[in-house]
């Protein structure tokens, strides 16, 4: 087996989206880094179709502290890694029917204690803040500190910072097959064979197929279609309107530019790693169930794609070293919250992955929520 000794590198990463952008950055400072990205370009799957906003409660009390934790970077970053901020303020309802009062109270039950703001709302406050609300919802929990996110912006700038401490990226490959010889990894992809000390499994619904070409620990990370849909309605969306969110998880819309809406089932299908794409049945259960609470004229279905949220069995993300083999990282099962947790995720696993004393930002998290080891035996 011939190795080019320009295919040689600390650390090898598999999927150059978000989680591959993000983790780059954090330990290339301290090892040099290729990223192998299938894809012709990165952050073709979910990081690309993401509903880009940022809400403490999304993912549940225990993804919660990643995505508080991730505040500070993406609302006021380094200068060296970006001069802009990647939040504009948006805010987030999370609202109920007449008669669902035990969804509130056990929503905010779940986040008793958490530092997280969250205040009860009456219809008064309701029809307020989303206008052209029909009759029926009347009870809602607000967050006043939700945003939304620039993820393209943060995506690049991600990638921008890896390749400036070195970081090698290349796309249009594919990991095929992996091996391990003279206490490394030979990573066969295409025409190269590329030699690693360690693989860092940021492949997003495609980890538990690199996982297994590793022979790595079976982690069950399950790709999930979800649908988006973008609506002109008459009247259209105001600006300043808030994200709303369904507390029995059946939708959830937000307002976007030129007034239309962003619009989703919240559905979940189990689907096969793949280019996903909307199916008109799902389309069509979005659009019921926004006409089930906003009393306007659709006008036109102006958009419609579907993305990928890949979940592990119990739907924590999956940070550490493979119990099997030492060698394999997991960085994966970030689900639908992988862009609004990515700062503090990528910080958190960076002092995992190096051995190292964690950063402020992240000390406080328990890691041990997250390590691959609870799936084992």
């Amino acid at each position: 087996m011939s190795i080019d000794p320009n295919m040689n590198y600390d650390v090898a990463i598999v999927g150059a989206g978000m989680a591959g952008a993000s983790i780059a950055s954090e330990v290339a400072e301290h090892c040099s880094v290729i990223i192998l990205e299938a894809e012709d370009q990165p952050g073709h799957h979910s990081t690309g179709r993401s509903a880009a906003f940022w809400t403490e409660s999304y993912g549940g009390p225990k993804v919660q502290p990643l995505t508080t934790a991730s505040f500070d970077f993406l609302n006021d970053p380094p200068s060296s890694f970006s001069e802009t901020g990647f939040l504009t303020k948006r805010r987030a309802v999370n609202i109920a029917r007449t008669g669902e009062a035990h969804l509130v109270q056990d929503f905010l039950a779940e986040f008793a204690g958490s530092g997280v703001t969250m205040i009860p709302w009456g219809l008064d406050e309701i029809t307020a803040n989303v206008p052209n609300l029909k009759p029926g919802w009347d009870q809602a929990v607000y967050e006043p500190k939700c945003c939304d996110i620039d993820v393209a912006g943060l995506h690049m700038a991600y990638l921008r910072a890896a390749k400036r401490k070195g970081v090698t990226l290349s796309c249009k490959s594919p990991v095929e097959k992996l091996e391990q010889a003279e206490g490394a990894w030979m990573i066969t992809s295409g025409a190269n064979i590329i030699r690693a000390g360690k693989i860092i499994n940021a492949a997003g619904a495609w980890a538990g197929e690199v996982a297994k070409l590793a022979g790595a620990m079976p982690i069950d990370i399950q790709p999930m279609r979800r649908t988006m849909v973008q609506l002109s309605t008459n009247p259209p969306s105001t600006p300043d309107m808030p994200l709303v969110v369904a507390l029995d998880g059946s939708f959830y819309f937000k307002p976007e530019a030129g007034g239309s809406y962003w619009l989703s089932p919240h559905d979940e299908t189990p689907v096969d790693p793949c280019d996903a794409a909307p199916e008109e049945w799902d389309v069509a259960v979005a659009i019921d169930r926004f006409q089930s609470i906003m009393d306007v004229e659709i006008r036109s279905v102006t958009r419609k794609w579907a993305g990928l949220r890949s979940f592990a069995p119990d739907r924590l993300p999956v940070y550490g070293f493979d119990p099997v083999e030492p060698g394999f990282f997991w960085f994966a099962g970030q689900g639908g919250f992988g862009i609004q947790t990515a700062p503090a995720a990528a910080k958190l696993a960076k002092s995992i992955f190096l051995d190292r004393e964690r950063e402020a930002s992240v000390r406080s998290i328990d890691a041990a929520l997250y390590d691959p080891v609870r799936f084992a035996g």
